[in-house]
């Protein structure tokens, strides 16, 4: 309704605002043979009329007709001659023009390419862009138009690589030059693609021209490795935001108790299921808010491990202090115990945990590098957490006694601090943190029974890299492990890569069993 409403209005303005279009020129828009459409679609685009755009829109919306030899546009009740949109009476029987997706596909650039010469500057800026893929030789002398009067620097670099493209089949071999000196600054796979055939003698016969395209697509390659290295870097930031988040906790519980927690992994996977617990109920109870079930769900899962993270602390680890194997098999013993419970409670298979959508999309910093806003916010959020942690750990009267225990429990206990209190508190704050690395998680990875299980044996890896009790070493560990593990896994593959690490963190411990930074207290022998 709002389409055809549209089609009325520009069809009215089009009386009085445009010299009218050669009737005969619009007429061939309704040939038989969808190759004389196409011509006749390539020539009213050439015109760059406004009066033009409005007969090509009208065709794309399926309302251009024929009828007494005479093209008409038929909204609703009404009709309109095509070429000077004035309104005439409704024919009898008048006959639709067909259009086919090859003809759709010619209107929807022909429209674009209508649009470089529009009074916003926005409008020109998308109609550039779209032209980057679809623009061909017939469109080169538009382009040429369009890119003389552009003033704006931004839309004019566009412009340039969509004429460039148009004019790369030239017969002139100077056209062709230059056409691929100014495609060799870009960064597209695309572009690379278009300037791959010229690199070979049967593909472009000019030997200067082929030259420079060979050093055009490496100049691309370059520009394009460039760009994958940064979005394996960026990935790696975001593996290492998890592996922070999941070593935080286990840094402050290993550090202040000794304890090798084996079921710190399936912490991750509490926060995880209470973050899909509060989306569910978000969508039985306030669909309208779906978007805000995440900042609620934080909150949740942080108490939801903290609590799990108590009861293991009370019922079974406090017995076992100082016992480190009985420890280990204990807490491997309480891991397989809440799996089994996450599948009685939710089933063994995945569960979807949608992102919001103010966190779907991302940044696009080159043609083929897109730093998604999922993983821009988990970033974001586990900087948060560390500062929260820090301010906890540095700022407050639990942070000065968890730290003191972490140094020399007996001194510790000797001089008033309540160790077997401090112990669960330690505990309870280690779950919780891991909770909220369950609630990242949950935005970028599935949610299931098993999810915690492939980053235990990493989280354990951060914190002795990084030093026990560590925060600043948890920082350095967990982001390097994160980056150097994404690089390495493009060059080499996920096994070798992991194998490497984990060759190279034991080298690591060798040379420095106290980590990255070492701990002054008890721990120094």
């Amino acid at each position: 309704m709002i389409r055809k409403l549209l089609l009325v209005l520009l069809c009215a303005a089009g009386v009085s605002a445009h010299a009218a279009l050669d009737p005969a020129q619009v007429r061939r828009l309704a040939a038989d043979d969808s190759a004389d459409k196409v011509a006749a679609i390539r020539q009213l685009t050439r015109t760059a009329d406004p009066d033009a755009a409005r007969v090509l829109q009208a065709m794309a919306d399926d309302a251009l007709y024929v009828a007494s030899d005479r093209a008409l546009i038929i909204t609703g009740e009404q009709a309109f001659d095509a070429a000077t949109g004035a309104a005439v009476a409704m024919p009898a029987e008048p006959e639709a023009v067909t259009v086919n997706n090859r003809l759709r596909g010619e209107l929807a650039n022909a429209l674009a390419a209508l649009k470089l010469f529009d009074a916003d500057p926005a409008v020109r800026r998308a109609s550039a862009q779209a032209l980057q893929a679809s623009a061909d030789a017939g469109m080169a002398p538009l382009l040429a138009r369009a890119l003389d009067r552009e003033g704006v620097a931004g839309i004019r670099a566009l412009l340039t690589v969509a004429h460039a493209q148009a004019t790369l089949g030239d017969a002139d071999p100077a056209i062709r030059l230059a056409a691929v000196k100014a495609l060799a600054d870009t960064a597209s796979p695309a572009i690379r693609s278009l300037l791959q055939p010229l690199t070979d003698k049967a593909g472009e016969a000019d030997d200067t021209v082929r030259y420079a395209a060979i050093e055009a697509v490496k100049a691309i390659d370059g520009r394009l490795a460039v760009a994958e290295n940064l979005g394996r870097v960026f990935s790696g930031l975001s593996l290492g935001s998890i592996l922070l988040l999941a070593a935080l906790g286990l840094a402050i519980t290993y550090g202040v108790m000794g304890v090798i927690n084996m079921a710190h992994g399936e912490l991750l996977m509490v926060g995880a299921y209470a973050a899909y617990g509060v989306q569910s109920l978000f969508r039985a109870y306030a669909p309208g808010f779906i978007d805000w079930y995440l900042p609620a769900a934080i909150p949740v899962a942080f108490f939801a491990a903290a609590a799990v993270g108590v009861v293991m602390e009370r019922t079974v680890i406090r017995w076992l202090y100082g016992r480190t194997l009985e420890t280990l098999l204990a807490t491997w013993g309480i891991s397989l115990v809440l799996i089994q419970a996450a599948r009685v409670a939710f089933g063994a298979q995945n569960v979807e945990v949608a992102n919001p959508a103010w966190m779907s999309g991302g940044i696009e910093v080159m043609p083929n590098l897109m730093l998604p806003w999922n993983r821009i916010v988990i970033i974001g959020f586990a900087l948060f957490v560390l500062f929260l942690v820090w301010v906890l750990m540095n700022r407050t009267r639990l942070g000065m006694f968890v730290r003191a225990v972490t140094q020399n429990r007996a001194m510790a206990g000797c001089v008033g601090v309540p160790t077997a209190r401090i112990d669960t508190l330690a505990f309870a704050l280690g779950a919780g943190i891991a909770g909220l690395g369950g609630v990242a998680l949950s935005q970028i990875s599935n949610v299931g029974p098993d999810m915690g299980q492939g980053y235990i044996v990493d989280s354990f890896m951060v914190v002795v890299v990084g030093g026990v009790g560590q925060l600043a070493g948890a920082v350095w560990a967990a982001l390097g492990l994160g980056i150097f593990s994404k690089l390495l896994e493009g060059w080499a593959g996920a096994v070798i890569a992991k194998i490497t690490i984990l060759v190279a963190i034991i080298v690591f411990i060798q040379k420095r069993p106290q980590g990255i930074f070492a701990l002054k207290g008890r721990f120094v022998e």
